[in-house]
């Protein structure tokens, strides 16, 4: 009897050690299947609910009836499952898409000589009251000046979107917006973002509609920075998104919120042309808070502090006084600090 309280007492640390170790692992794994049932299970709202309340309650049952090696099979067993699910879902550009998302951008490359189809210049009277223009456009990549980004806020200081733009002597810029593109009937959800809800979308457009659409129309407030770097930076960086642009044409992906989205997809594409750029940092996530990050790093302008200089890159009401003029891009930039490495 001595001997079996002392394998008893034994096997008590042990346990707790587990419950320790696997605790939070539990609770996240099975909150996590549990929303991405809710949110991408297949079926009306009320069949993803009878899911996700089935695979919940077979969890907390398993884990209050079995012992506990079995009730950890199980589970591993079920998420085995939901993998296999998960993975089966697959993004799609056959659908009926909303019209500021109806066409996919394509480009060809002869020389310096670069031509995008589908580049979005609507004619905007609201957000949502617009004529739908997409053009072709032709740009000389010899005349490659430099990068530009734009932070728009809508709400928290630590979000914002975030919107590249090549700048070309003699020809308007090539700006783009990475984003969700949503099929008719579909509303932004940040959770949804997480869960497989969205197809990503490489907006190529006009200033004249991606930015003022934010500034003039949706009453955001925006900042935009003028990029160090060479021209040579610019145009690796460019011939990479381009890249991406047209492969999404005949392979659609999923946007995901955390790991494919307007600011990681950004830093994956600069990794890609700079292996040696800077390290993960939390601000890629607040990414509200990228100037700070892109000014500790000198990729903006540093001769002013940093207040200074962000005070001095917001926009809004440039944009709404340049509205439709076709100088909309200059006269945003109109006043803008430079950096030294684009002065000349």
């Amino acid at each position: 009897m001595a001997g079996e309280v002392t394998t008893v007492r034994r096997r008590w640390p042990l346990r707790i050690a587990l419950a320790i170790l696997l605790g939070p692992i539990l609770l996240v794994g099975t909150a996590w299947w549990t929303l991405a049932l809710l949110e991408a299970g297949p079926g009306p709202d009320g069949v993803r609910l009878g899911l996700a309340i089935v695979y919940l309650a077979a969890v907390v049952i398993a884990f209050v009836r079995l012992p506990f090696r079995w009730a950890l099979a199980a589970w591993a067993a079920a998420y085995v499952l939901l993998l296999c699910w998960w993975w089966s879902l697959e993004p799609s550009n056959d659908r009926d898409w909303q019209p500021d998302v109806a066409r996919l951008a394509k480009s060809r490359l002869e020389g310096d000589r670069l031509t995008v189809e589908n580049v979005r210049d609507f004619e905007y009277r609201s957000e949502t009251d617009f004529t739908p223009r997409w053009e072709t456009r032709t740009y000389d990549l010899s005349h490659l000046r430099g990068m530009d980004l734009f932070l728009c806020y809508w709400g928290p200081r630590a979000i914002a979107h975030t919107i590249m733009s090549w700048d070309f002597d003699g020809g308007p810029p090539l700006a783009v917006s990475i984003e969700t593109r949503k099929a008719s009937g579909q509303t932004y959800s940040a959770v949804k973002g997480f869960f497989k809800q969205f197809t990503l979308v490489y907006v190529v457009a006009d200033e004249r509609d991606v930015v003022r659409l934010r500034t003039n129309h949706r009453g955001e407030h925006v900042w935009l920075y003028r990029l160090s770097g060479s021209v040579d930076d610019a145009r690796r960086l460019l011939l990479d998104y381009l890249d991406t642009i047209d492969r999404l044409v005949d392979h659609p992906a999923f946007y995901d919120a955390l790991t494919e989205n307007c600011t990681t997809s950004i830093r994956r594409h600069v990794k890609h042309v700079d292996p040696g750029a800077p390290p993960f940092d939390w601000r890629l996530l607040a990414n509200g808070f990228g100037d700070e990050l892109l000014y500790e790093h000198g990729r903006i302008d540093t001769s002013l502090p940093f207040e200074q200089l962000r005070a001095a890159s917001r926009i809004d009401e440039k944009a709404r006084a340049a509205d439709q003029d076709p100088d909309f891009s200059a006269r945003i930039r109109d006043g803008l600090p430079f950096p030294a490495s684009r002065r000349r």
